[in-house]
């Protein structure tokens, strides 16, 4: 998706920051909602079509056994979920169902494998893949866990537009979430994809029992990294039974678009994704999520192993909002 080099009326967008401060963050989260939502729009008019919402399918292409204690996944194995563990998909079927995708609307396509890392075998039938993606005008991204530089490389030879690594929460929450892997591991592969020249999709995950300040924390590390991530997905937490954090307290749905809406200001140019968690929410959260700077969903029946709206729901709630897919 190209960035406006103006505004709709003609003059410069306002200059991207990087240079956000935690102060500024908690200002723009205490803002009286009328106010937040109101100053996230403007920006959001600078930069995109606000009628426009792109639709992203994402497919598992490895499913379950991920040796990581991510306490909010139903694919790590430290825990009963139900989820088994698959072999890697065929790059045919991969392809099938991007090509469905392409047809229901989708103009990018998004892979995952439950792993720690690839092995660079497994990277074969994944380059194999984006390139297929590429074929069909869709846009790619995979998210395959933690990258060597070499590995990156490779993705960016076979034609990867973005690379999915989120860092989930502030570095001071991260520990009471992940202990396999740490919070630098995870920015060495931002790191790592940067270099190679592949777009960075990166955001985060809210309702797992954090406070204001870890939303704070994560924005503020995301809007101060040398580049803002060209995607920046907001998923709220979808509980599964099995993982420590079924049963967390339920998230406040403006605490939801209040994220959404610091997110779009601090970070104006991006992509800001409503990812997981829609299957929970009303329409009328999803339509205050697209009011406050949204212009990103996933579409299908299916986030990887959790639930979420079917297509036909989605375009019904385009077609009462008056938006439109952002085309290919």
């Amino acid at each position: 998706m190209p960035v406006s080099t103006q505004t709709r009326s003609g003059e410069p967008p306002a200059a991207l920051r990087h240079d956000w401060t935690r102060e500024e963050l908690r200002a723009l989260f205490a803002l009286p909602l009328p106010e937040l939502i109101f100053r996230a729009q403007a920006v959001h008019r600078q930069y995109f079509d606000p009628r426009e919402v792109q639709i992203s399918t994402l497919l598992s292409i490895k499913t379950g056994g991920c040796p990581e204690d991510c306490a909010y996944c139903p694919q790590s194995a430290h825990y009963d979920t139900g989820v088994e563990a698959a072999k890697p998909m065929d790059v045919a079927v991969a392809l099938t169902a991007a090509r469905a995708a392409r047809a229901a609307g989708a103009s990018r396509f998004c892979m995952g494998a439950a792993w720690r890392s690839p092995k660079d075998r497994d990277l074969d039938a994944v380059c194999d893949m984006v390139a297929g993606v590429r074929e069909l005008g869709m846009e790619s991204c995979v998210t395959l866990g933690m990258l060597t530089p070499a590995q990156a490389a490779r993705l960016k030879s076979a034609g990867l537009d973005y690379y999915n690594h989120n860092l989930d929460t502030s570095p001071e929450f991260y520990g009471d979430i992940i202990t396999t892997r740490t919070y630098r591991d995870r920015l060495e592969t931002l790191a790592h994809v940067r270099d190679a020249g592949i777009k960075l999709c990166c955001g985060g995950i809210i309702g797992m029992g954090e406070d204001l300040e870890d939303r704070v924390g994560l924005i503020e590390m995301l809007a101060t990294l040398p580049v803002h991530p060209e995607s920046v997905p907001v998923n709220m937490l979808v509980q599964v039974a099995g993982t420590p954090l079924a049963g967390t307290r339920r998230l406040d749905p403006i605490d939801f678009v209040r994220m959404i809406a610091v997110a779009r200001i601090a970070m104006p140019a991006s992509m800001v994704r409503l990812s997981a968690g829609r299957q929970e929410m009303s329409d009328e959260t999803q339509a205050l999520c697209f009011l406050a700077g949204a212009n990103s969903i996933f579409s299908g029946d299916k986030l990887l192993t959790t639930a979420n709206p079917e297509h036909e729901r989605d375009m019904l709630l385009f077609d009462r909002l008056g938006l439109v897919a952002m085309p290919l």
